[in-house]
């Protein structure tokens, strides 16, 4: 897979969250050892306690050696070596293990010698959930006299719920490394959508453009012919020809250039040059597609603001701020530009007469192929492509661009170029 800027932050992001992941789980197995050396202390101190308290009962000095065996994490056998009522013994058990905060649940058996058998005690729980005891549990040691065995049932629930918290932070990791690795993949499938949407447009607006090339060479041929001149009918067709012809071929470009924008590969050729030329460019281009009809006043102290961008892309930016405007006017089309230099930034204003937008629409009004709501949808035409592309060429060059309605009628396009 090829690495480019993209999949290198998903690889990092991905490698990042993983290695917390794996620390996480690193310190709760660190702390489950750690838990479960503790709880064996704190149980093995708390029958030494009670073999020691056993055998001052009985004036009887206790073992030098270690009377407790350790069969299992959760089984003990405890030679007292001496003899030890079951009440006293269940009586020291409880006090000694609240002594070392032993708040677990456990149950125990007695050596009886008379009967050479297991005698069961009892179960004691911590809490007043049922229990279930489990009297075959307890075997007999051969080699023992005056013993007691001893088990902790719920040991292991103990040490889990003990580690709540670290089990918590590592669920909320794992959860969150899910849902980033279900984005990534969400991500990736978008991105190959994307790219495959954008090879499919590329491929059929050049598939377009020959034909309509051919027709426009055609027509704009025919047009000169005297047959044609000579018969105001015949014009009036090929003149429609040419004219849709010419608009198709617009729509196309503007669909090429939306494609082009939408590329990572695509690279804006920068250059040094004065903003004031673009605009009166794009005013130019303007009267002249839409005659008398349009009324567009610039309002500029200066007549030089030098910025450095992809002239061919803000001419065009300029171009569709304007052309829209003017398609989304009910009535003279007046539009005002205004010129500010403020020092560390350059600001255009487009102020218009039009029919504005309606205020839940503003927020989307940049998106791709959105058109907004009105009865001007249909006569306008087009694929909603135009502020899609204004949108994309400012964000590309780290320019702000703003759309509010005006007071009275109209929007207020605004664009504010960084002086670097």
């Amino acid at each position: 897979m090829k690495f480019n800027k993209l999949n290198t932050i998903i690889f990092i992001g991905l490698l990042a969250i993983v290695g917390v992941l794996f620390m996480q789980l690193l310190t709760l197995t660190q702390a489950y050892a750690f838990e479960k050396k503790e709880f064996s202390e704190k149980i093995h101190f708390a029958l030494q306690d009670v073999v020691s308290k056993i055998h001052k009962d009985n004036n009887t000095e206790s073992p030098i050696d270690s009377q407790i065996k350790k069969v299992t994490d959760d089984y003990y056998v405890v030679n007292v070596d001496d003899v030890f009522d079951a009440s006293v013994l269940e009586y020291y058990l409880k006090t000694e293990f609240q002594k070392v905060k032993l708040n677990i649940d456990f149950e125990y058996a007695i050596y009886n010698c008379g009967s050479d058998e297991m005698m069961y005690g009892d179960y004691i729980s911590s809490s007043d959930k049922k229990v279930s005891k489990c009297e075959k549990c307890f075997t007999k040691k051969p080699d023992l006299v005056y013993y007691f065995a001893i088990r902790f049932p719920q040991l292991k629930y103990n040490y889990i719920t003990s580690l709540q918290q670290y089990w918590i932070y590592t669920g909320v990791l794992a959860l969150v490394l899910v849902i980033y690795v279900y984005s990534v993949l969400l991500l990736l499938k978008q991105k190959k959508y994307t790219e495959l949407q954008t090879d499919f447009i590329n491929n059929m607006t050049h598939e377009f453009k020959t034909p309509i090339s051919s027709i426009l060479i055609a027509s704009n041929y025919a047009n000169k012919q005297q047959e044609i001149i000579n018969n105001p009918k015949l014009s009036k067709y090929v003149q429609i020809i040419i004219e849709q012809s010419n608009k198709l071929n617009q729509h196309i470009e503007k669909i090429l250039n939306i494609a082009k924008s939408d590329s990572n590969s695509m690279v804006l050729e920068k250059s040094k040059f004065n903003l004031m030329d673009s605009v009166l460019l794009a005013k130019e281009s303007i009267l002249l597609k839409y005659e008398d009809a349009v009324s567009i006043e610039i309002n500029s102290e200066n007549k030089e603001y030098q910025i450095v961008a992809d002239e061919f892309h803000f001419s065009n930016v300029i171009y569709n701020i304007i052309d829209n405007s003017i398609k989304y006017n009910d009535s003279n089309p007046e539009i005002k530009i205004n010129i500010d230099d403020s020092g560390k930034e350059i600001k255009l204003e487009f102020i218009d007469n039009g029919i504005g937008i309606e205020p839940s629409e503003l927020n989307t009004i940049f998106d791709k192929f959105y058109r907004i709501s009105t009865a001007k949808r249909n006569e306008v035409g087009g694929f909603g492509l135009g502020l899609f592309y204004v949108k994309r060429i400012c964000t590309l060059h780290q320019w702000k661009i703003t759309i509010k309605n005006n007071q009275d009628s109209g929007v207020t396009v605004t664009v504010v170029i960084p002086k670097k």
